[in-house]
């Protein structure tokens, strides 16, 4: 790792009219052998000469975008896979390594020492089925909670302002995350059965955009259609008035550096860009000028952090972020701080009066929902035991204990924490050069914000990592390009993001997701297959907070187009 990295900030421009020129020549020097590790490359086509210096429009620390104590040097496949030498430096690499196990591992019903505990509904067998190579989720055509890459949860809800409308409150009927399986003799709350994914091209922009560019190169963009059929839903009752979206993981790797950024700064990036885009006023007062109350999230022990995680920025600190609640709710493994399962009542009294359910569960006295053997108290014990936050480790019909140990879920935050982000490649090349000069002078650099330096990382941690006096890796004053401004935008897609407001995805790294994991998907639902697509998606509708920035790559010419690719795939 280069140590010679700088510190000084840079400026982002709200730009208006521009002029731009052709790109130059790009270097011929084609060397991909690291001579200090010899490892070879199946991305980086950039002489190591090069690497951690500064070239131009690129300063040398902008090679490693998560700093110091963040960047890997690897890029090559299993690069989003790498620890942090921030990890290296506290001594945290077995907990790390067991971490990585417990992502990878398939957890099941029957106990054993580190994965038992799976269901008795469930979304997924193991994280890494969403995370194929630790990044986005892939496209599929067709929903199957078994199959490895399929990183999609249903999103159903209830519609407000039209049948199709992005808005509305999730329904109570099934969890947030539908889940899709169950343990034996359960039914699932949602049969997959019933479950249609389809992929419509768009005929024609909304905003009025030809589907090709000036210089007549085409671009197309597909969207999902989804509905599930009422009858697909074992609950008492089934729901109805409907809408459906389909949301798609994303990359892990980096998130430690992410929520090592501290709150003043982000307040100063919510205040710079208040005064030219609409804010989400659930989460910035734009008379006062300050944070709204919606912005604040209360964590376990009280304390009050502003929301950066997930795509609706419900979570505030990675340690109760998206990850930590997910080694919860999605094998539903119960833990000393999630006492309870993640279900809803109305999937419980539903199995409790399904009389195949109560049938199995009598034949079987070693049941924890056994009970007295009767009918009514079998489906007591069904409906009791199935309830979400019902007291689960202390009940009258049966025991619970913790499924997952506080070791290991130390462990497991360990390794999320820790993952490393790969080091920029080909920032020698002057196409490369010439596509981040574009990328600032359209405004794209507006919400993909490229710097930012972390804080002290006085990290928030449960009770079970303080007092057991467990650590995590720190990334304190490390200077990290993400290329995001951790804020919320509109883009107004068809068939959009539930909710309308979604966090600008970080863009570091993503150049390596083929080769990572196998696919290049990109947006919130894996719909644009490629960098094009996902560019044109903001300028689907003239309400997008995208569309002017768009509208001017759209008339740029192809070899700047080019350009842009080529930096994006880069960095």
């Amino acid at each position: 790792m280069k140590k010679n990295l700088l510190s000084k900030t840079l400026m982002l421009c709200i730009l208006g009219a521009f002029s731009l020129t052709g790109c130059e020549d790009k270097d011929d020097i084609n060397d991909s052998e690291n001579p200090e590790t010899g490892e070879i490359s199946t991305t980086d086509e950039a002489d190591y000469r090069y690497v951690g210096k500064a070239t131009k429009g690129f300063k040398a620390e902008e090679w490693y975008p998560g700093g110091e104590l963040g960047t890997t040097e690897s890029t090559a496949a299993h690069s989003y896979e790498v620890e942090t030498e921030a990890i290296t430096r506290a001594g945290l690499f077995n907990a790390f390594k067991k971490g990585e196990l417990l992502f990878e591992h398939d957890f099941t019903q029957i106990s054993t020492a580190d994965f038992g505990g799976l269901g008795p509904a469930y979304v997924r067998t193991s994280c890494i089925h969403c995370h194929p190579g630790y990044g986005h989720g892939k496209r599929v055509s067709s929903y199957n909670a078994d199959f490895r890459g399929n990183g999609y949860l249903l999103v159903v809800y209830h519609p407000v302002d039209g049948d199709n409308s992005d808005d509305g409150p999730y329904i109570s009927e099934v969890t947030g995350m539908p889940q899709t399986r169950a343990i034996s003799p359960f039914l699932p709350p949602i049969d997959e059965g019933g479950i249609h994914l389809s992929w419509e091209k768009v005929t024609a922009m909304e905003s009025g955009l030809p589907m090709q560019f000036p210089d007549g190169e085409a671009y197309e963009l597909i969207y999902p259609e989804l509905s599930i059929d009422i009858a697909a839903f074992n609950t008492n009752p089934k729901p109805s008035n409907l809408a459906f979206r389909l949301e798609s993981t994303i990359g892990l790797y980096g998130t430690g550096l992410l929520d090592a950024i501290p709150e003043d700064s982000l307040k100063k990036q919510y205040m710079a860009e208040a005064p030219y885009v609409e804010l989400n006023p659930n989460f910035w007062d734009k008379d006062a000028n300050d944070w709204a109350a919606g912005a604040w999230y209360t964590l376990a022990d009280g304390t009050k952090k502003i929301k950066r995680f997930t795509y609706a920025m419900t979570r505030a600190s990675l340690q109760d972020g998206a990850g930590a609640n997910a080694m919860w709710n999605i094998p539903n493994v119960s833990r000393s701080d999630r006492p309870y399962l993640y279900t809803t009542d109305a999937w419980a009294k539903a199995m409790s009066e399904n009389p195949d359910v109560i049938a199995a569960i009598k034949a079987d006295p070693t049941s924890p929902y056994y009970y007295d053997g009767t009918d009514a108290g079998i489906a007591e014990a069904v409906r009791v035991l199935l309830s979400p936050k019902t007291n689960q480790f202390d009940n009258p019909y049966h025991n619970f204990k913790p499924e997952m140990t506080d070791q290991n879920f130390w462990q497991y935050m360990v390794w999320h924490r820790g993952l490393a982000v790969p080091r920029a490649r080909d920032l020698n090349d002057a196409e490369v050069q010439r596509g981040k000069e574009v990328f600032t002078q359209i405004g794209c650099a507006t919400c993909h914000r490229p710097k930012w330096t972390t804080g002290n990382d006085d990290y928030w941690a449960p009770a079970m990592v303080t007092s057991n006096n467990l650590s995590l890796p720190t990334y304190p004053k490390q200077v990290i390009y993400p290329y995001t401004d951790m804020l919320q935008h509109r883009l107004y897609m068809k068939n959009g993001i539930h909710g309308s407001w979604c966090r600008t995805t970080p863009l570091w790294g993503r150049g390596l997701s083929l080769v990572n994991t196998g696919a290049d998907d990109r947006l919130h639902d894996c719909r644009a297959r490629n960098e094009i697509e996902a560019i044109m998606w903001h300028a689907y509708s003239k309400k997008s907070d995208a569309y002017a920035i768009t509208e001017r790559f759209f008339y740029l010419p192809k070899a700047d187009r080019d350009a842009v690719v080529k930096f994006l795939r880069s960095i």
